[in-house]
Formats: C-alpha cells, structure tokens, sequence
C-alpha cells in the first residue's frame, strides 16, 4: 500500500508538472483585434500613405520620410537595391524626386486597391499597386507605377514602415 501511495504521488507530481506550464499557453491572449479594431487600423494606414504620396505638397521627401522610424533600422528594397538605415533609404527617396520626381510635371500619384493585414493590435502588412500619371518635360504624357508591400510596426504609439518592398511596373 505504501508503494502504490508512493506511485500515485509520484505520477500526479509528474502530471503537475507537465500540466502546470501548459495552462498559461492555453490562457494566453493572441492579441489578434477585434474586426472592427482591424478597420481602424487598416483605415489609418491606409489614410497615412495616401497622405504622405499626395504630391501636391510641397517637399514630398520630408512626407515620404515621415512614415519611418527616426531612431531604428528600416529594410527596403527597391530597384534591385536595399538599403537597411534610414539615411541610406533619405538618400535613395533624394535621388528617385532628383532624377526622376524632377521630369514629371502635375504628378498625381493614384493607388489602386490596398490590401492591409492585420497582424496584431501593433503589427499590419499593406499591400498596392500604384501609377503616377504626369507630363514628361517634352509635354507627351507618361505613366511610372508598380507595386508595394509595407510592413507597419507600432513604435512609440505611432504606426511606421519598418520594411518594405518595391517593385516597378513593366513598361509597355
């Protein structure tokens, strides 16, 4: 009798202790926001981009730059290239307005449907095409466009970029 009471002590020890770490798993929030919390974050980001591309404004660096992190690293990669600090992607932003942003005339940057999802109640991937009509220096119209994929991060309260994908469109 001893040594069955001596088992049974054992074995319930053993399932104790097998069972006890399991239960915070079982109990632990996924943090996965409700539908109505993943609209709201969807709507935002997507107001956010469509506000930092309106090209109406004057400096369209400093509003494409406001969607980054100050103090963090930032993956993107775009035109065969990646860049991993912010200066690095400034300077690729500089040089795109430089050579590129500098030859079109009334630009209107036109997204097409957005895709957002929505990880966590701080994490979100947005997904588009885009195409940005404008005026060549030549006067003929012209089209540049492609596709993105932006991972957001809420960092400080604040949604940003912390990587990002690029790709161009083909030309006809």
């Amino acid at each position: 009798m001893a040594k069955l009471s001596w088992l049974r002590r054992t074995l319930l020890g053993c399932a104790a202790l097998t069972i006890i770490p399991t239960v915070p798993a079982c109990t632990r929030r996924t943090d996965l926001p409700t539908a109505a919390e993943q609209k709201a974050i969807a709507d935002t980001l997507k107001a956010m981009v469509v506000s930092a591309y309106d090209l109406s404004k004057p400096d369209p660096v400093a509003s494409l730059m406001g969607l980054y992190p100050a103090d963090r690293r930032v993956l993107s990669a775009s035109g065969g290239r990646v860049s991993t600090t912010r200066p690095q992607l400034e300077e690729q932003i500089k040089a795109f307005w430089t050579y590129v942003g500098a030859n079109m005339q009334q630009p209107k940057w036109e997204w097409m449907t957005m895709y957002v999802d929505v990880l966590s109640s701080d994490a979100a991937v947005l997904t588009s095409t885009y195409r940005v009509p404008h005026t060549t220096p030549a006067g003929r119209p012209h089209v540049v466009g492609g596709a993105w994929t932006a991972v957001f991060a809420k960092r400080g309260g604040r949604w940003v970029i912390i990587q990002e994908h690029l790709s161009d469109a083909p030309q006809p």
